[in-house]
């Protein structure tokens, strides 16, 4: 197979590979030593924002930011009940056929063994490689691995430990991102913002700074040789073109930098099989893009049907562990699930641990409550397709960024995906009278057979292509019943 060039032209030529078009449903692990405070996303950031309720736990908990800084916290990150193993065994009978670990997060601190970067968890907290450790159990367990990377927009996002505070005891002691001795921190006074009090304040998600631009590069491409990792996703849209929405100009490239990594995943990937296997996420903004590789969404989906596979990536609550956060019910993300691949789409689910690795009790329940419905409807999940429509009735998920919130499904809701001659109807709300009636077939579209799945062969009729079933008193699942359709 002819190779990549780092070029638009050449990398809009990626086709999405069969392993991640049958896959539909992951797991990953969004885990690193943000998770130490059990505080929540961003809390590398927030801490270092006076007044903010990170700040204020950490004052109170650890020490002043001056004292007691990021580089500090991770020192506590031990992992001392991470066994990767124990927990792919859970992942793998609640459904998922690809795993994917955090390779960095935004406060760059490197998940694994890394020369690129010595603050890493093999040299600090841990003394593991915890991606390596991933990997090896994903293998294990015949999965596909991938690794997520949040380092591009590092630069600007950590400029937020060059302040000091404003008021207090405190009032004008440098945080110990001053240091200049500590290069975990950068050199990125340029990006620091005075009177910062929203950790999600518009900060440039991307810098025009050259060194960084080839820090990030060596670090991908030192990743991709280290673990020849079967997706990589980027948190954001291909680096570096963004700059407080404006292009940039300093380069008659501005896309080079991801070019050249998107094109080296991809060749590796060839280099090993013959032919690509690889897949490249990248998130929605700049969507004349998306054809070097998988589109993501954050929290949020797509309408309807897309001829182009794409992934949502979520959560069951927030993205590091949190002891304030509620977790998504198992019916929720099932409901989600269905309606993600009945549009073409795959979703990827964070289930959240602890600093020490492991995994509540409330997440171990999420996972046995979807190994208990894949147990019935896994046939109508894996190696679909769309359907000729996406869903059948008025309700709909709320397509707004971040926002997933449950719907109310009404009996006349379906969602549909295919499967060789079969047509797999989920019925997203079980009707009273035990009558499911279908109105999306059109009257050349014969119904020959409908199973229950989990329950049998059911009674039906059909009528000028309405097709209407009769269900059991009592239901398979207490979650989405799923009809097999024979055409």
């Amino acid at each position: 197979m002819k190779k990549f060039e780092p070029t638009f032209e050449s990398l809009r030529t990626f086709e999405c590979p069969k392993w991640f078009k049958d896959a539909k449903f992951g797991i990953w692990s969004h885990w690193g030593p943000q998770s130490v405070p059990m505080y929540g996303d961003w809390y590398a950031r927030a801490m270092y924002i006076e007044g903010s309720d990170a700040y204020k736990y950490h004052l109170r908990h650890y020490g002043h930011p001056s004292e007691f800084g990021y580089k500090d916290l991770c020192e506590l990150w031990k992992a001392e009940k991470f066994d990767p193993d124990a927990l792919m065994d859970l992942y793998v009978r609640a459904g998922a056929k690809y795993f994917v670990a955090q390779a960095m997060h935004h406060d760059n601190f490197f998940n694994y063994d890394s020369k690129v970067n010595k603050f890493n968890s093999v040299n600090v907290g841990p003394k593991r490689d915890i991606c390596m450790e991933w990997k090896n159990a994903a293998r294990k367990y015949g999965l596909p691995f991938g690794l997520t990377e949040h380092l591009a927009a590092s630069f600007s996002w950590f400029s937020v430990n060059k302040g000091a505070d404003k008021k207090g005891p405190y009032a004008g002691v440098p945080y110990d991102g001053n240091n200049p001795e500590c290069p975990f921190y950068y050199n990125n006074r340029e990006h620091y913002v005075e009177n910062l009090v929203d950790k999600y304040a518009v900060v440039p998600w991307y810098t025009q700074n050259e060194d960084f631009h080839r820090y990030w590069l060596d670090s991908m491409k030192e990743l991709i040789d280290r673990f020849e990792p079967d997706l990589l996703y980027s948190d954001g849209a291909l680096p570096f073109h963004v700059y407080y929405g404006a292009e940039r100009t300093d380069d008659s490239n501005p896309y080079a930098e991801g070019l050249e990594a998107v094109s080296y995943l991809y060749n590796k990937s060839i280099e090993k099989y013959g032919e690509n296997r690889a897949v490249y996420n990248q998130k929605e903004r700049a969507r004349e893009i998306y054809s070097v590789g998988i589109l993501d969404i954050e929290k949020s989906q797509l309408s309807d049907i897309s001829s182009d596979v794409w992934q949502t990536d979520t959560c069951i609550g927030n993205w590091f562990y949190d002891v304030r956060q509620d977790y998504k019910t198992p019916a929720h993300i099932i409901e989600m699930l269905v309606d993600i691949i009945s549009k073409n789409g795959v979703m990827l689910l964070n289930i959240l641990q602890r600093p020490d690795g492991s995994i509540d009790r409330e997440a171990v329940y999420i996972l046995e409550e979807l190994e208990k419905w894949f147990k019935i409807c896994a046939e109508a999940v894996y190696e679909t397709e769309p359907w000729r429509v996406a869903a059948e009735g008025d309700s709909a998920v709320i397509i707004n960024r971040f926002q997933e919130d449950q719907v109310s499904w009404k009996d006349s809701d379906f969602r549909f995906v295919k499967k060789n001659n079969f047509v797999y109807a989920y019925v997203m709300a079980v009707p009273e009278s035990r009558v499911a009636v279908i109105k999306s077939f059109n009257e050349n579209e014969t119904v020959k057979s409908v199973t229950l799945l989990g329950y049998g062969k059911v009674e039906f009729s059909q009528a000028f292509g309405v097709l209407t079933v009769k269900l059991p008193t009592e239901m398979p699942t207490n979650y989405t019943n799923c009809l097999k359709i024979e055409l």
